[in-house]
């Protein structure tokens, strides 16, 4: 268990690390907030903030085994997120940009969480594992992290950002639009 923890934790960990600091050639919080502003959501900044912290500290919570059905239940969120705003529309598979990836990170916080963070984890070396893990939590994060994916997909989103070099806005006239090599979308593979 603590294998998968570690992998799995400090991956997630990475990439709230990209999306708030930059680090490991991430865009910081001003690429994230671009990117979150593109998808249409009302509050970019803070979207990139909450997206960047659910992914870093759930990320190390559940590497260490912290509080862990919390640190599942925050990365559950953040993979319902990129899964509704990015990579259903493209299928089951990673290679074509689908939620081949998040799904299966999903799978990892529900499983952990329904099974227990394990012998070596912080929540063991407290006494807590037992009172805090188990399928009733598990099927708690089942439940909670789609309404508020839910929530946050819906009330979140304003419009769905600046129309697409293949979708004209409908106030440009057919003589205005000059076509253009359409921009490389960002793989958004946690969010």
């Amino acid at each position: 268990m603590i294998l998968l923890r570690l992998v799995v934790g400090l991956t997630l960990a990475a990439h709230g690390s990209q999306k708030l600091f930059g680090s490991f050639g991430g865009s910081g919080t001003v690429g994230t907030r671009s990117f979150f502003a593109g998808v249409g959501f009302r509050t970019p900044l803070a979207m990139a903030f909450i997206a960047g912290i659910s992914e870093l500290g759930g990320g190390l919570l559940f590497a260490f085994g912290l509080v862990t059905p919390f640190a599942a239940l925050a990365l559950t969120v953040v993979m319902l997120n990129a899964i509704g705003t990015v990579h259903w529309k493209k299928g089951f598979f990673n290679s074509a940009g689908g939620y081949e990836y998040n799904l299966l990170i999903i799978a990892t916080a529900v499983a952990v969480t329904a099974a227990g963070p394990g012998r070596f984890s912080l929540d063991h070396a407290f006494g807590w594992a037992g009172h805090i893990s188990g399928p009733w939590w598990a099927l708690a994060i089942v439940v909670l992290a789609p309404m508020i994916a839910l929530v946050t997909l819906t009330l979140g989103r304003g419009s769905r950002g600046p129309a697409a070099p293949d979708e004209p806005s409908t106030a440009a006239a057919p003589s205005a639009m000059v076509p253009t090599a359409a921009p490389k979308e960002r793989q958004w593979t946690s969010v």
